[in-house]
């Protein structure tokens, strides 16, 4: 049998439709998600959503890894939003069917990477998803603004090189979330697509998460730590969702672009960079970003 993630695109789109228009029609019997991972682009998300996925009182959107609803779908209304989730009672047959102990409730989710860097997202979502957690992976910020541009040119979303894309960046973004947040029903191109530096500044994104949810609902977890030791993030996730614990048969890595090593002279512009930004989330976290505590650079 062909899985729903390598069946056919167009299979997918028919998929798609088909779940929106029997989605908006009952809504009001379908899940709307207990935690959301926000991001970040290129940060592994993809490898742990699909983990997650795996638990059985875990349950993603249909034929949807994130929904972007918050982001660039705002408009379209909560009923949209509700229709693209599996119905409670087929949640609560899954955990039943897993054997866990009586009480376990189904959580739903899912993955949009561009929640956190949205100018208007993060509030969205705690006035409409009141409870919500949130769970962020980071990557080393040099790393994610290299693979983020070799992920946009192959998308067609980029035509410039790497360091001319890097030069251009300021004027691609001057004025663009301003431009957000005056219409919220405008969704910028290049701030969604050109951000390589921009995204990688994470100590004010995550302080902006911790005033709005508290921190006590929003996880912070580094990719590398993922990659080396998926077991031990993956508990760590079940614990603060509160789940029974549970891992999948393997965990695998998803959506790596092979390519050539990033230029020594761009290493170093982008390290000297976000030095100061990685002090900032060090302070802000208590404890040193993985890429600096593993001596990646």
């Amino acid at each position: 049998m062909i899985s729903r993630r390598d069946a056919p695109q167009w299979v997918k789109e028919a998929g798609r439709a088909a779940t929106r228009a029997g989605g908006r029609l009952t809504a009001g019997a379908r899940m709307l998600p207990d935690f959301l991972m926000v991001g970040t682009q290129r940060g592994g998300t993809t490898s742990l959503f699909r983990a997650l996925a795996e638990h059985p009182a875990i349950v993603q959107p249909n034929f949807h890894k994130g929904v972007h609803y918050f982001d660039v779908n705002y408009t379209r209304g909560m009923s949209w939003y509700r229709g693209h989730f599996p119905t409670r009672s087929r949640a609560e047959r899954r955990v039943a069917s897993a054997g866990f102990p009586e009480g376990t409730a189904p959580l739903a989710f899912e993955s949009a990477g561009y929640y956190m860097h949205h100018p208007l997202a993060p509030e969205r979502i705690a006035r409409d998803l009141p409870g919500v957690k949130l769970i962020v992976l980071l990557r080393d910020p040099v790393i994610r603004a290299y693979s983020a541009h070799k992920h946009e040119l192959a998308r067609g979303f980029e035509t410039e090189p790497f360091e001319r894309a890097l030069d251009l960046e300021p004027e691609r973004l001057a004025g663009e979330v301003e431009k957000i947040k005056a219409d919220p029903a405008y969704v910028s191109h290049s701030h969604r697509h050109h951000s390589y530096v921009d995204r990688g500044q994470y100590a004010e994104q995550i302080e902006r998460l911790f005033e709005l949810f508290g921190r006590e609902r929003v996880l912070v977890l580094f990719a590398e730590d993922f990659f080396a030791e998926p077991e031990h993030c993956y508990d760590a996730i079940l614990e603060f969702l509160g789940l029974p614990q549970w891992r999948p048969a393997r965990f695998e890595r998803h959506n790596a672009r092979p390519g050539s090593p990033l230029p020594d002279h761009l290493q170093r512009r982008l390290a000297d960079h976000f030095a100061p930004h990685d002090d900032k989330l060090a302070a802000l976290l208590g404890h040193e970003p993985a890429w600096r505590r593993t001596g990646a650079r």
